[in-house]
């Protein structure tokens, strides 16, 4: 159930890498519970915006509240944030040397500071969420592309965030393999969680989210509902990106 309470508040953000103005006074408001997918071609900026979202990327004007919080240079600020906010990479970035479970419990333990057992018991809960419980002691290299990236999704989950970022989390994907990470975020779209998610998987977009957004050189075009901003487009340009993917 979405709540009318914004979790996510980005104002006019704008955002240069040297002379290049990549994102150009883009604003998002995200409800709590609320799922939003974010599409566009590439280096329309769509990346580098949720990127900022965690202090992964800075801002040079504007301003992102995230529950309350707003991001700024103040590192407890962007550390506190960075607990609430889980995200997923479109390459897994697991550390090779650990084993699934190992790479699960590192933050807890490492930032939360729980004990052991506490870190490894939900861990375990959370490789049985995901549909891999039985490789908890294996190591990355020995998983699939699917099974890695539901390994980083536990990980995400790991630290109990309020928020997750999914940044193109299947575009690394044999398409075998899509359907598995999917499914995952579908189950966690279903219980709630506030999710803002890349992607150009379509089928997702119409049945997961509660609204889909279409960025381009560094703006937000259009915004709507599945069924409208699939069916029934405002914008010529949302149109011409559509006939392009569909």
């Amino acid at each position: 159930m979405v709540e009318t309470t914004p979790i996510i508040i980005a104002e006019d953000v704008h955002k240069w890498y040297g002379k290049f103005h990549v994102l150009k006074g883009a604003s998002l408001t995200v409800n709590r519970g609320e799922v939003v997918v974010l599409m566009g071609p590439s280096g329309s900026g769509k990346s580098t915006f949720i990127r900022t979202f965690n202090g992964l990327e800075e801002y040079q004007q504007g301003k992102i509240t995230i529950d309350g919080i707003t991001i700024s240079n103040n590192l407890r600020n962007i550390e506190t944030i960075r607990q609430e906010v889980g995200m997923v990479f479109q390459q897994f970035n697991l550390f090779p040397h650990l084993t699934v479970l190992q790479n699960i419990t590192l933050a807890p333990l490492w930032v939360r500071r729980w004990s052991k057992s506490k870190a490894e018991a939900l861990a375990m809960q959370l490789l049985e969420r995901v549909g891999i419980l039985e490789q908890a002691q294996k190591y990355p290299g020995q998983l699939s592309g699917g099974q890695q990236q539901r390994v980083a999704i536990a990980r995400a989950l790991a630290m109990q965030p309020k928020i997750m970022l999914f940044d193109e989390p299947t575009s690394a994907l044999d398409p075998e393999m899509v359907r598995e990470v999917l499914d995952v975020m579908r189950n966690l779209a279903s219980e709630g969680m506030t999710m803002v998610v890349v992607t150009h998987e379509v089928g997702f977009a119409r049945e997961v989210a509660d609204r889909v957004i279409l960025m381009d050189s560094g703006s937000l075009v259009e915004s709507g509902s599945p069924e409208t901003f699939f069916t029934n487009p405002q914008e010529e340009r949302t149109r011409k990106f559509l006939s392009q993917i569909i």
